[in-house]
């Protein structure tokens, strides 16, 4: 069960800013889009380059948790007991196999966590009372949204400092976009008055198609200041390595889909700067 955004139009505005770090919520409504394959690689590439980051997989389907060799039912603490106060980030953060990238891992069982948040005080703030404290020496947060913009990406953004986009390079996702960026308004209007586009990234780029031109010439045209330069190729071992538990910046350092999140990761920090 997923909340409508209808209701957004009615919250009371929240006084309580977002954390003092970086938040940067991975977010699109529709799946298959690369959400998951940005937030774990774009967080090895910031880790790489010396800034330790803290990926909050908020999506149900636990796949930045698996994605990075971690068993999800193993878990002991996750973002369920964060966003139900049972826990603190620390408590929860674990090391994965990334230097410098710390995570605070999902399970199935966040799939009835936007049931039990809707009748919780404060629902759609609770995840940013929780990341007023992180671990010490984590210097970006990133969060790996579910591919809808019910409570749990609700969270997300009112959590954030900054949306970041995946955008599959087809047509259905102009109109997603759209739907985004409707969203991003409201939230700004009555959560989150910080809450800022981080830029769109086109995802599963093939040069040799027409279509994916056609697409990116267009989200070049509506959104020419979103727009983020780096665009991140169709790459098999992009797809290979969450397989292996790795990021594809550790599963093949060399291939075209690494170089492209080590180039996205230098774009943001250029951006932020």
């Amino acid at each position: 069960m997923t909340q409508d955004i209808a209701p957004l139009e009615q919250l009371t505005p929240q006084m309580l800013g977002p954390t003092s770090l970086p938040v940067l919520a991975v977010v699109n409504q529709k799946g298959g889009v690369g959400k998951t394959t940005t937030a774990i690689n774009l967080g090895a590439a910031l880790a790489e380059l010396g800034h330790p980051v803290l990926l909050v997989d908020l999506d149900p389907q636990a796949n930045s948790t698996s994605g990075l060799g971690l068993n999800p039912s193993r878990a002991r603490l996750t973002v369920y007991h964060l966003l139900t106060g049972e826990c603190t980030v620390a408590e929860a953060a674990v090391p994965t196999g990334v230097p410098g990238l710390q995570l605070v891992p999902s399970q199935i069982d966040l799939a009835g966590a936007e049931i039990e948040l809707a009748s919780m005080s404060e629902r759609e703030t609770r995840l940013r009372k929780a990341l007023a404290t992180t671990p010490e020496g984590v210097e970006l947060v990133i969060i790996d949204c579910p591919p809808s913009l019910g409570l749990l990406t609700l969270n997300a953004l009112a959590a954030a400092t900054q949306m970041l986009i995946p955008t599959q390079c087809e047509y259905f996702a102009l109109e997603g976009l759209r739907h985004l960026f409707y969203t991003h308004q409201l939230v700004r209007s009555n959560l989150n008055p910080k809450l800022e586009i981080g830029g769109i990234l086109m995802t599963q780029f093939d040069a040799r198609t027409t279509l994916a031109w056609d697409v990116l010439n267009e989200v070049r045209r509506s959104h020419p200041a979103d727009l983020l330069k780096t665009l991140i190729p169709r790459n098999v071992r992009i797809s290979e390595a969450p397989s292996h538990g790795q990021p594809v910046t550790q599963y093949d350092p060399t291939c075209r889909g690494a170089a492209a999140y080590r180039e996205l990761a230098h774009e943001l920090m250029e951006r932020s700067r």
